[in-house]
């Protein structure tokens, strides 16, 4: 049985992570690589494959689906010239996750090995979940949130579009975290965090405002 042809938008060590995941996934495979910011990237091969120019994807949206291996939460941008340019895009569960099949993963979306979503929950659009990571039952993750490795979401959250979620992170159950922002790696956050801040620390407590994510 052929495999399905993937890109992966990105060209930077995520996107080499990611390269790695999707070898581990049965009915898929990585074709190529994008970049849509230094030109000169599409010069050489990233991990024996091509590197291709944003403008040239429209050629590959009959018969290839992308990701986007990008850690920022802008990675927005990215996903929107794909899009324009007629690009559709997959959504990747490693074999080791374990995914409620009452739960729901929108397009463009990445969960990654170990990672464990409880039932009733629902990930938006090109969020990336990062090795190890828990989420919680009855839990909503926005479009382009990114969650990383051993964050721990507990039941009945929700995570606003475009919010970053650091390292070891503990949320616990009935909290909203805003829209584009940030909780910092190791911070346990047992209040609501409001959109466009920062929060750091045991418990988590506002250091920055007026961000957009990272």
């Amino acid at each position: 049985m052929s495999k399905r042809s993937l890109l992966i938008l990105g060209t930077r060590t995520l996107a080499v992570e990611v390269a790695d995941l999707i070898s581990e996934m049965p009915g898929v495979e990585v074709a190529a690589f994008v970049e849509n910011m230094d030109k000169s990237r599409c010069d050489e091969l990233l991990e024996g494959l091509p590197v291709l120019w944003i403008d040239s994807l429209s050629a590959y949206s009959d018969t290839h689906a992308a990701v986007c291996a990008l850690a920022t939460t802008h990675r927005s941008r990215f996903t929107d010239q794909a899009a324009a340019l007629g690009v559709r895009f997959a959504t990747l569960v490693h074999p080791s996750a374990r995914v409620s099949a009452r739960s729901s993963l929108a397009e463009g979306t990445i969960v990654s090995a170990g990672v464990i979503v409880a039932t009733h929950t629902r990930i938006g659009r090109h969020a990336f979940i990062g090795r190890g990571a828990l989420i919680g039952h009855h839990t909503d993750i926005g479009d382009h949130v990114t969650i990383l490795p051993g964050a721990n979401i507990a039941g009945k959250c929700r995570v606003g579009d475009a919010a970053y979620i650091g390292m070891g992170a503990i949320v616990i159950d009935n909290i909203t975290i805003g829209s584009h922002s940030i909780v910092g790696a190791g911070a346990v956050v047992t209040r609501d965090v409001p959109a466009n801040v920062q929060v750091v620390g045991v418990p988590a407590r506002i250091v920055k405002e007026n961000i957009s994510g990272k």
